[in-house]
Parts: C-alpha cells; structure tokens; sequence
C-alpha cells in the first residue's frame, strides 16, 4: 500500500494566491464602482468648463497682469487645462484622493471588511499594493480628465491658433499637447504623494473623515507654511511649495529646475507615506 504525500500548507497556499493582474484589475473596478468616485471625476472636469464660461461672461482677462497664468488665456484654448489644474491641485485632488484613500482601508475597517482581507491567503504587503495601484489609477485618469475637458472646452469656447505661452512665442499643436501631457503627468505625481500620506493615516484609522480632515488640514498648515517669510527655511521641504512650478509648462524654452525639484519632494512624501503604511499594515492585527 502506498501512501499519497499530503501538499503542505505553503503549497495550498501559493495554489490558492490570486495572480497580481487579477487581484489589480478587481481593485479597479471596485474603485470605479462607487458612485462618489465618479461624483468627483465628474466635480473635478466641470472646474475647467466653469473657468471657460466665467471667462467668456467676464469678457476674457482683461484686467490680469503680464506674468499672470490668465493674461494668456484669451483666444488661447490650450491654456485652460493647466488653468484648470492648477485650481484643482490646490484643494479638490487633494480632497478627492485623500477621500479615495480612506476609502482603501479605513473604509475597509468602518465596514467591517478589512479584517477579512487581513486573513485572506494574500500578504499584507501585497494588500496594501493592490489598494494603493486602485488609489494611484483613480488619481491618473482624473488628471488626464480634467486635461481632455479642458482642452476640449477651451478649443469650443475660447478658441486658439496653437498655444501662446507666457514668454510670448506660440508652440505647435503637437508641441502644446506634449507641455499637457507633461503637465498632467506631474500633477499626478504630486497628488499621488498626498494620496501616499493619506493612505498612511487610514491605516491608523477606521473613520474615513479622519482622514480627510488630517490630510486637507495638512495641506492648509503647508500652505500656511509656505506664505510666511521667517520660516523661508522649511519651504524646500514643504510638498505645496513646489505646486507653483506646475505654470513652467507655459514658458518657452521651458524650465526643468523647479519641475524636477518637485518631482522630488512628492517622491520623498510618496516614500515616506507608502514606508508608515507597510509597516502600519504589517503590525496591525485587524
């Protein structure tokens, strides 16, 4: 008589571990599954449409000064995207990924079904990874929105002859699309560190709104921060300080220096954040 060797228990286990893809592409759809995530897609592409409209009845930027973002949008459709990223980085991405964040796992714990996950044959490690990829995709298809509505609505509503930056040259309609892709790939950098830090406090955490307020008081202290002369010395490190060079994509030739500083400082917070969470998650027992 022979006997069958039982599997062990690392094979059931490696046997029944869902592939990455699939555990990546579930997280996504989740994520655009719930109503609020479109709610703020839908928020976030109705900031450049609004822009163009009170632009229009305004009678276009008449009263802003030379160095001014606005002084070059008249006539000039292909401003309005970075127009309008630069009014959402300033509150709503912020806003909205840090809501995305708490979502991820301190939405989990409120609802009662991270402790499920926590057990499920899948490392912590990986569980965090697979919430932050949902996170980081929400964040990057929302830059990429606001860019298509606002060029859209800019070309229909203001018009434009290729982009007339604000050192006075015009760019080609392939050179502007390239500054926009730019422009909206650095910006999702930029919230993808807020969602980093975010995402680190909702490990602590199962209320949601805890979330949203610590991160979003965060960034008001920055800015705080940031406006105050004496402590000049702490804005090098500060995250929000380096949110002004975003308008460099409008200058021609264009300065890297400010973009790659802050790209970063939001690759140190996405370091720092994304480091608390792991260790956050593999300590905590539920």
């Amino acid at each position: 008589m022979t006997t069958m060797a039982l599997p062990s228990a690392s094979a059931e286990l490696r046997a029944s571990k869902a592939p990455l893809g699939r555990l990546l592409w579930s997280e996504v759809r989740w994520v655009f599954r719930r109503p609020r995530t479109w709610i703020s897609l839908i928020l976030l592409a109705l900031v450049p449409v609004v822009i163009a409209i009170g632009i229009q009845i305004s009678g276009g930027p008449r009263g802003s000064r030379g160095g001014s973002i606005y002084s070059v949008i008249a006539g000039n459709g292909f401003v309005l995207p970075v127009i309008a990223l630069v009014a959402n980085l300033t509150l709503l991405l912020p806003l909205v990924s840090a809501m995305w964040s708490a979502d991820a796992i301190a939405g989990e714990a409120s609802n009662g079904t991270l402790r499920g996950l926590l057990i499920a044959p899948i490392s912590r490690v990986r569980l965090l990874g697979v919430k932050a990829f949902g996170v980081a995709v929400a964040v990057l298809v929302a830059c990429v929105l606001i860019v298509l509505v606002g060029l859209i609505t800019g070309l229909i509503v203001v018009g434009s002859q290729g982009m007339l930056t604000m050192s006075g040259t015009t760019l080609s309609t392939g050179a502007a699309i390239g500054r926009l892709a730019i422009a909206a790939g650095w910006v999702a950098v930029q919230v993808w560190a807020v969602a980093a830090i975010a995402l680190a406090i909702s490990t602590w955490t199962e209320h949601p709104l805890v979330v949203l307020a610590a991160t979003i008081a965060g960034a008001i202290v920055f800015g705080v921060l940031s406006a105050i002369p004496s402590l000049a010395f702490l804005q090098p490190y500060l995250l929000t300080n380096s949110w002004t060079a975003l308008t460099d994509v409008l200058r021609d030739p264009m300065p890297f220096d400010g973009l790659i500083h802050g790209l970063e400082e939001a690759g140190c917070y996405l370091v720092i954040g994304l480091s608390v969470a792991v260790a956050r998650m593999v300590s905590r027992d539920g």
